[in-house]
C-alpha cells in the first residue's frame, strides 16, 4: 500500500534515535518497525510517498498512532524554533525525528535495562528476551519473535533474566513483571491519569525511578511534557546550556526537544 506523509517524517534518523531498540534497516531503504504483535516495512518511494506492509485497516489503527502523525511536527518545530541557539542547532539536525507511541510493557523493560547501558548492548539484550520468550511471528521478509508479554515472562528465573545480559537488572524486571501481571500496576488504566499520577504509578516497580517513568511517559503514552534526563540530556544542559536546562521554554513540547537534544548529541559520539 501507498502512503503519504505531509510532515517532519525521516525513517533513518527515527531508527538512529535511540528511543526504539528492535527497529531497524532491513535492506535497499526498507525499514522495519514491530509494537505488540504488528510488524510493519517501510520504505520512502519518492519524497513524502511511502511503501507500507500492511493494509489501510491496521495503518490507522496501530501506524498513525505508532508514528504519533496526528501531531504536526512541522508546525512545532516553527513555533518552537528560535528560543535558544543550542536548541535550535539540535533542531536544525534532528528535523524529521518523531515521538513513538510504542508498547508500554516493551518500553518499561527496555528502560529499566538501558540504565547504565549502551544502546547496542540494550538492543542486544532486548533481542535476546524476545527470541528466548517471544512468540514466532512470519512475514513476507523474516521470521522473527516479538517481544514477550509480562505473562510469557511470568515464570522466568532471576538466573535466567540475568543470562540475557541485563545483570543487576534482573530483579526489576521481575518486580516488573509481578507487579503487571497482578495488576498493580495496569499499563492500560494508568494511560488515563495526569502526568504526575502516571509517573508515581510507574516509580512503584522496583529500579523505576525519574528517568525510566519519563521515559514511558513520553515513548509509550505520548506525554510530550515529560522529559528523561540521562547522561547526554545531562551533558547537553551542562556543556551546552551553561548548566541552565532549557527545557521550561518549551512546555508541553519539551519531551519533543529532549529527543532532539539526545539525537543531537548522540549522533556526533558516533
Amino acid at each position: 500500500m501507498q502512503i503519504e506523509i505531509n510532515d517532519d517524517f525521516d525513517l533513518a534518523k527515527i531508527v538512529a534515535s535511540g528511543q526504539c531498540f528492535r527497529a531497524g534497516l532491513v535492506n535497499n531503504g526498507t525499514y522495519r518497525f514491530i509494537t505488540g504483535n504488528n510488524v510493519l516495512y517501510i520504505q520512502e518511494t519518492e519524497r513524502g510517498l511511502f511503501s507500507v506492509s500492511c493494509d489501510c485497516d491496521e495503518w490507522h489503527s496501530v501506524w498513525i498512532k505508532y508514528f504519533d502523525l496526528d501531531r504536526n511536527y512541522r508546525t512545532i518545530f516553527e513555533e518552537e524554533h528560535g528560543k535558544h541557539p543550542f536548541v535550535d542547532r539540535t533542531m536544525d539536525a534532528g528535523r524529521g525525528l518523531r515521538i513513538l507511541r510504542q508498547d508500554p510493557w516493551e518500553i518499561l523493560v527496555s528502560t529499566i535495562i538501558s540504565q547504565r547501558k549502551s544502546i547496542p548492548v540494550i538492543q542486544k539484550s532486548v533481542e535476546i528476551i524476545a527470541e528466548k520468550y517471544g512468540t514466532i511471528k512470519k512475514t513476507e521478509y523474516e521470521e522473527l519473535k516479538l517481544f514477550p508479554s509480562a505473562k510469557d515472562l511470568l515464570h522466568v528465573s532471576e538466573d535466567d533474566m540475568r543470562k540475557c545480559g541485563v545483570g543487576y537488572r534482573a530483579p526489576y524486571i521481575l518486580d516488573a513483571i509481578s507487579k503487571v501481571t497482578s495488576g498493580e500496576v495496569d499499563l492500560g488504566v494508568i494511560k488515563e491519569l495526569p502526568d504526575g499520577e502516571l509517573l508515581q504509578s510507574l516509580e512503584r516497580i522496583r529500579g523505576v525511578g525519574e528517568k525510566v517513568a519519563n521515559c514511558v511517559a513520553l515513548f509509550s503514552y505520548g506525554r510530550t511534557a515529560c522529559v528523561p534526563v540521562d547522561v547526554w540530556i545531562s551533558r547537553a544542559i551542562n556543556d551546552d546550556c551553561c548548566g541552565i536546562s532549557p527545557f521550561d521554554l518549551y512546555g508541553e513540547n519539551a519531551g519533543i526537544i529532549q529527543q532532539y537534544i539526545f539525537y543531537y548529541k548522540l549522533s556526533r559520539q558516533r
